[in-house]
């Protein structure tokens, strides 16, 4: 690799469409050059940030080997930004910001006060509630039930699990409801062997046994499902307007109530959307959008980890402000408000759920685009 081949990698990694051969060979060649090749490289990248998106996809390999040949080569560069070498573990995107020689960008974030009043503002947990057909109701946490005893022998609920088994088989078609709150995400272990993740403020409501010629789930909210294969009963979700066909496959729906679109992402092998007369039918790695109101999809390809990453414990952003913040205020339970004029710039990054409410926050604001102040659990964003 030369010093121009180099230069095309570090822009085809900033788009995403690096292959490991080339992660390869620029890692052989930024071990050859002198500081000042790597210091003018991660300077031509500083441009390109100024004019994309602020942070960098969630790979963190290109801004380790960065950040070792420089901490080889000359130790006291790497000094100079002492947050982020104690937060590394925080976000692998926006080092490269850093990296490349921003030493304002970290005065700033040293400098200009954070909020402190969300300190107490924790991650989700791992909580739901069950509503039980005769309208009984159980609170699930990690553990288990509280407050109730569980119910019959066809539900086994571990940590974090929530499981029916075919051992509850009955004639009659039984429906229960997983619930869970802001705040909040759960386990479902069907009893024909499908797997449901909620995520949080989201529901399902289901049959204990699927006795019927179908298996039909209804869902509110986001939903991750890896559906046990029969072919000769197919698996139904129906979510507002729209119905989901599979046999079997991995696939996620979102069809929170608060927002403009239902979203079905495919990430394994094949399923039919409906809504009125018409189908759509989606191959992996394809996303069916469904406005609300309307009964005409528009398919578009996914980036099937943003999708997951909830799932996966991540927050992996791609998209502005507006669109970040509804997932924060989900999973913090908290209420966001914007004023002025919020910039439209998109942020790409890589966060663990697990932090609490102000690190991320911290994170954000590090960007310079948008400042965040609080009052109790609601969050104001201004620019």
């Amino acid at each position: 690799m030369n010093n121009e081949e180099a230069g095309l990698f570090v822009k085809r990694y900033a788009a995403g469409t690096a292959t490991t051969e080339e992660h390869a060979a620029f890692e052989q060649w930024i071990h050859e050059q002198p500081l000042q090749d790597v210091q003018s490289l991660l300077d031509e990248y500083t441009l390109l940030m100024e004019q994309h998106p602020v942070w960098l996809p969630a790979d963190r390999v290109l801004l380790d080997r960065m950040l070792r040949e420089l901490d080889r080569q000359q130790p006291a560069r790497i000094i100079s930004f002492p947050w982020w070498k104690r937060k590394r573990s925080l976000v692998a995107g926006v080092a490269l910001l850093f990296a490349a020689g921003s030493y304002a960008l970290w005065q700033y974030s040293v400098n200009r006060p954070h909020i402190t009043s969300v300190a107490g503002i924790v991650a989700g947990t791992t909580r739901a509630t069950l509503q039980l057909a005769d309208g009984t109701t159980l609170e699930l946490d990690s553990t288990g039930t509280t407050g109730a005893a569980k119910p019959s022998h066809i539900v086994k609920i571990a940590a974090g699990l929530l499981q029916y088994n075919s051992r509850g088989e009955t004639n009659t078609t039984v429906y229960n409801t997983l619930t869970t709150p802001r705040g909040g995400q759960y386990q479902l272990l069907l009893q024909d062997g499908t797997r449901v993740w909620l995520n949080a403020a989201s529901s399902i409501r289901f049959p204990v046994a699927f006795n019927g010629n179908d298996r039909t789930v209804e869902v509110s909210g986001e939903a991750y499902f890896e559906v046990a294969r029969q072919a000769s009963k197919p698996f139904i979700v129906k979510t507002g307007p729209m119905q989901i066909h599979v046999l079997g496959t991995r696939f996620i729906v979102s069809a929170y109530p608060g927002e403009a679109q239902i979203r079905t992402t495919l990430a394994e092998g094949k399923v039919a959307v409906t809504t009125g007369n018409n189908t759509l039918q989606l191959a992996p790695g394809q996303q069916s959008v469904l406005p609300k109101g309307s009964n005409t999809f528009t398919i578009r390809n996914a980036d099937t980890d943003q999708e997951l990453g909830w799932k996966e414990g991540r927050f992996i952003f791609n998209g502005n402000i507006r669109d970040i913040m509804p997932q924060l205020e989900r999973w913090y339970d908290i209420q966001v408000e914007y004023e002025g004029n919020i910039s439209n710039q998109a942020f790409i990054g890589d966060i663990s759920r697990n932090e609490n409410l102000s690190e991320v926050l911290k994170i954000l604001e590090l960007t310079g685009k948008i400042h965040f102040r609080s009052a109790g659990r609601k969050i104001i964003v201004s620019p």
